[in-house]
């Protein structure tokens, strides 16, 4: 709800709390996140130290489980039936 909560969550925690809640995941939204709680300009990080910011973002979005949109859907999911968007028709 805050700044400082942001701050004491820190950058993954609070990116990995985003791709939860169904943000769709993008390297320079974490990055930007990354530079901003450092008071960094977002641009201001190049060569080894964004490949190391790239590796833990791979990390984030590999280990989190987007939330689903309805309780439906997890139902489903649980069950292994899942209907695609193209399959349904109109009636």
């Amino acid at each position: 709800m805050t700044a400082q909560e942001l701050r004491d969550l820190g950058a993954d925690e609070a990116y990995a709390r985003l791709l939860q809640a169904g943000t769709r995941p993008h390297f320079i939204g974490y990055y930007v996140l990354v530079m901003g709680l450092q008071g960094r300009p977002w641009n201001d990080c190049k060569g080894e130290e964004k490949k190391a910011l790239r590796e833990r973002f791979d990390a984030i979005k590999a280990s989190t489980s987007r939330a689903p949109e309805s309780q439906l859907i997890s139902d489903l999911d649980a069950v292994g039936v899942r209907v695609s968007a193209s399959d349904l028709k109109p009636v």
